[in-house]
């Protein structure tokens, strides 16, 4: 499948139960961490367990043009040699980070307090998403961009050449905005402090950490205060990549509402920033248990055991959002089949993904035969009892996420389940059919 080609339709429906084991590939938010900080660093980092995906693939480039020595050395197995902070090289062509909305923010990050020059391009779906709430903290730096209309792909940014530390309260609870501010720290002579009023997903500060940054959170009356001190030599790292808990929510999903499943999934990523999904799951009467819990390269992981379970419906809790925002969609589909109405609110951040997911999931349940309430910043969804109409058709946005929702929830409606784009899975999870296939899912 190719996120940047020809639409793929595809179409997914009721059949037996799913077994097995189901090997999740690397997390996507690591994967590209680790390219990064790998190519900032002093020596040869060796990566294992990368995922291979296209957006991992567009940030692997992106750090060969602005210098890095990246290589691929077999499967999952890459080495970054890296130019050190501040060593970033001036790209000879366009960054084209096709769908990848992590990968162009943290790079535009790294590269913003260094004194040289890169337009950035996308795809369809990237070119539409905001880049203002990325360019405006890099702005205080020194740094400059031009853009489309609202800071839009194709954009331009000249980093600075005497970066200015600042201290920046983020108005969003995004990883992708504290990540680059931290990205644009490491550069920048002083310290650097980022506060968030609510904790997102902390890789980006465990693995600082782990290639030599000084960097401490503290908790303050103005929320999380994460301090950078400027100017270190990172230091190269051996990094396994723990398994992507946002892939693995699609396979745990729908092996819950597949009647008789039972599958096992090994070394899945536990980071608490991360799990929002799997504590909302288990409060709605999944049966799911996390076996050999254990910690690999900073980061907690653990085997999970599914099986298939009567859900209630819940609500979640607000504050919950910023550790689950990517597995809203999945969830809305498993609510579906829930008991009662399920929640879900402080959730607006959704409307700035890959496409405006509330919308997506809201018109696409709607096309299945499912109640739902939507708001700026809510989705409520009406569960059926098990009993899904389906036979409707998604429209994706080239949006990944939302097409495997629709795929897995066709596993366990009356009817087939279509979406009018598959292309975007490949993306993030390339093999996501093969998988499922694997498990005894029929997708087409």
């Amino acid at each position: 499948m190719s996120g940047h080609g020809t639409p793929i339709p595809m179409q997914s429906r009721a059949g037996g139960p799913l077994s097995g084991t189901a090997e999740i590939p690397g997390d996507k938010s690591v994967s590209h961490r680790s390219l990064i900080l790998g190519a900032l660093s002093v020596g040869q980092t060796n990566i294992t367990g990368l995922l291979e995906g296209e957006d991992i693939l567009d940030t692997a480039k992106a750090m060969s043009a602005f210098g890095a020595d990246v290589q691929r050395i077999g499967d999952g197995e890459w080495t970054v040699s890296g130019v050190g902070v501040g060593g970033f090289a001036e790209p000879e062509d366009v960054i084209d980070c096709g769908n990848a909305g992590t990968g162009v923010r943290l790079i535009m990050g790294a590269m913003s307090t260094s004194p040289i020059t890169a337009t950035f391009t996308g795809d369809a779906s990237l070119r539409s998403r905001p880049m203002g709430r990325i360019t405006d903290p890099l702005a205080l730096f020194g740094a400059q961009s031009v853009g489309r209309d609202k800071g839009m792909l194709p954009l331009t940014m000249v980093g600075a050449r005497d970066p200015m530390p600042v201290r920046y309260t983020s108005p969003h609870p995004s990883a992708q905005i504290k990540s680059a501010v931290l990205l644009a720290g490491l550069n920048t002579p002083g310290k650097t402090v980022l506060i968030e009023k609510e904790k997102t997903r902390d890789h980006t500060e465990r693995m600082l950490r782990g290639f030599g940054a000084e960097i401490e959170t503290v908790e303050t009356d103005e929320g999380f205060e994460i301090t950078l001190t400027g100017q270190p030599e990172l230091k190269a790292q051996d990094i396994a990549v723990p398994r992507d808990p946002s892939s693995a929510a699609f396979p745990v999903c729908a092996a819950l509402i597949v009647e008789g499943s039972e599958i096992v999934l090994p070394n899945i990523g536990l980071n608490p920033t991360r799990a929002g999904l799997f504590t909302t799951l288990v409060e709605m009467g999944a049966d799911i248990t996390f076996e050999n819990e254990r910690e690999e390269g900073g980061e907690p992981v653990a085997d999970l055991r599914v099986k298939a379970s009567k859900l209630k419906g819940v609500e979640v809790p607000e504050e919950r959002a910023p550790s689950m925002i990517d597995e809203y969609p999945i969830l809305s589909a498993v609510a579906a089949f829930a008991t009662g109405k399920t929640v879900m609110r402080g959730v607006k951040e959704l409307r700035v993904k890959e496409c405006d997911r509330i919308d997506a999931m809201a018109r696409g349940l709607e096309a299945q035969g499912v109640q739902i309430e939507e708001g700026e910043d809510f989705l409520i969804v009406h569960g059926q009892s098990g009993e899904v109409k389906g036979g409707g058709t998604a429209k994706t946005f080239i949006d990944h996420r939302i097409a495997m929702s629709f795929l897995c929830m066709g596993l366990a409606t009356k009817e087939p389940v279509s979406v009018d784009d598959g292309a975007a899975i490949a993306t993030s999870f390339p093999i996501f059919q093969d998988l499922m296939k694997g498990l005894g899912a029929d997708i087409s």
